[in-house]
């Protein structure tokens, strides 16, 4: 169980880190092919207004995002676990009656 989460949230990290990666190399790219694709911002006023709404948007998006992948992660187990239902009983039970014998002829 630990090292499915570890994986869930291993994989859920870089799928974030990747979506942030490939989605800046996509504005890069979308800014270069774009005529007049750099701004210059000369009031600094609204460089850190635009800044601030830049994260605000990117904060909802990163909330968004986390809050689909969870829903597909319950969805899924809701699905595997229709298709495999639990084991009848505990295999850890002590109730069960052994063919071990406790004191062998030979002593060992």
């Amino acid at each position: 169980m630990i090292r499915r989460g570890f994986w869930l949230t291993a994989g859920a990290v870089s799928g974030i880190w990747g979506y942030r990666r490939v989605a800046a190399v996509g504005r890069r790219v979308s800014a270069s092919l774009t005529p007049g694709g750099t701004l210059k911002l000369t009031d600094t006023r609204a460089g850190t207004r635009s800044a601030s709404r830049r994260a605000r948007r990117g904060a909802v998006t990163l909330a968004r995002e986390t809050y689909r992948f969870t829903r597909d992660v319950r969805e899924g187990m809701e699905l595997y676990m229709a298709r495999h239902p639990a084991p009848a009983g505990s295999t850890l039970s002590t109730d069960r009656t052994t063919h071990h014998d406790a004191h062998p002829e030979d002593g060992h």
